[in-house]
């Protein structure tokens, strides 16, 4: 019984130890791995007139060169969610381009849901 229990006991002490060398090496590459991320550069995409104006036409499968849209100012440049005003036949109207590649024209609302689209239109004297 007595070379059971140590047998048991000195398995548990070496599994023990096992777990600890392992979690202190995982650590440690964490770290190393953070680390390297955070030596690399961010670079941020900005949105320009003619980049939106590309975008847009495209969307709207309208010729690149020669667009029937087209963007007049770039209200809110965000990587992710940019407001631009449009403009068709004198008619303009507010677009949303999501990270630099989708284009719509719509309602959005945010999460306690006001109507964001209404209240651009509204500041910039937009007319539905």
């Amino acid at each position: 019984m007595k070379i059971g229990l140590s047998v048991w006991g000195v398995a548990i002490i070496i599994s023990l130890i096992a777990k600890l060398a392992y979690d202190i090496g995982y650590f440690k590459a964490q770290s190393l791995i953070e680390e390297k991320l955070s030596q690399i550069p961010v670079t941020h995409q900005v949105l320009t007139l003619e980049s939106a104006q590309r975008i847009v036409s495209s969307a709207l499968k309208e010729d690149i060169n020669n667009p029937k849209t087209i963007v007049t100012n770039i209200i809110d440049n965000n990587n992710k969610l940019s407001t631009v005003i449009i403009e068709n036949n004198n008619q303009r109207k507010i677009g949303w381009i999501i990270e630099m590649r989708l284009f719509f024209v719509g309602d959005l609302l945010n999460d306690n849901g006001y109507n964001l689209t209404e209240s651009l239109e509204l500041q910039h004297n937009i007319k539905r």
